[in-house]
């Protein structure tokens, strides 16, 4: 096995190098009438940190630029400035598909591309057919996959809304960043647990459920 790459174990700021890949989508309810109900489509984008394996999901109601860029920008005002990103190249992020009539977002051409430049971020992108390279960002989209499929099992699909399914989102952040990173210490003093959640909000919970 060769080396990771720099930026897995480059200290730093937590989300300063970011992989990232988008899964979807989900039928939400847009509109109810009286014969039944208007459906439209969401994906969700997820961002991972290379090096504190930190997530953050952000839903779009279409896979395009425009879209693509909101949540960039509602990324980056939230988590502050991105220094590399990395995904694979699938038809989510890049490639002419317009005839197979892929939704996709092509960040090599057009505003993204404008976006990233003016940005001053470097997007990298894996080797083609080289998905095991992915694996930082497959990981947390599969975890990401089973958690949301555990709580959409109790939600019936006429009644999942938007804001709905925004709020599960936040609910898979959450309970992803909330894994342990190391093992816990037999120290009985020691009531700190490292996870991402921890390396986040400087917040750690101890056995008095009092924040410290």
């Amino acid at each position: 096995m060769s080396d990771l790459p720099s930026d897995r174990l480059e200290p730093g700021p937590p989300f300063s190098n970011v992989g990232i890949d988008a899964f979807g989508p989900w039928n939400v309810v847009t509109r109810k009438t009286r014969v039944g109900s208007a459906q439209s489509k969401r994906w969700a984008i997820l961002f991972t940190c290379l090096t504190t394996r930190a997530v953050h999901i952000e839903l779009v109601e279409e896979m395009s630029s425009s879209a693509f860029i909101n949540a960039l920008r509602r990324f980056v005002s939230i988590r502050g400035k991105v220094k590399v990103f990395r995904s694979d190249r699938g038809t989510n992020f890049v490639g002419s598909t317009d005839n197979l009539k892929i939704d996709t977002v092509n960040v090599e051409n057009g505003p993204v591309r404008d976006f990233i430049y003016k940005s001053g971020t470097v997007w990298i992108f894996n080797p083609p057919h080289s998905s095991h390279m992915g694996g930082v960002w497959e990981r947390m989209i599969g975890i990401s996959r089973r958690i949301l499929d555990s709580m959409l099992s109790s939600v019936n699909g006429k009644n999942l809304t938007h804001d709905v399914l925004v709020t599960y989102m936040a609910e898979v952040s959450a309970i992803i960043n909330n894994r342990l990173l190391v093992p816990i210490s037999p120290d009985p003093d020691s009531s700190i647990i490292l996870s991402p959640s921890t390396l986040l909000t400087q917040k750690t919970c101890g056995t008095d459920t009092t924040y410290r």
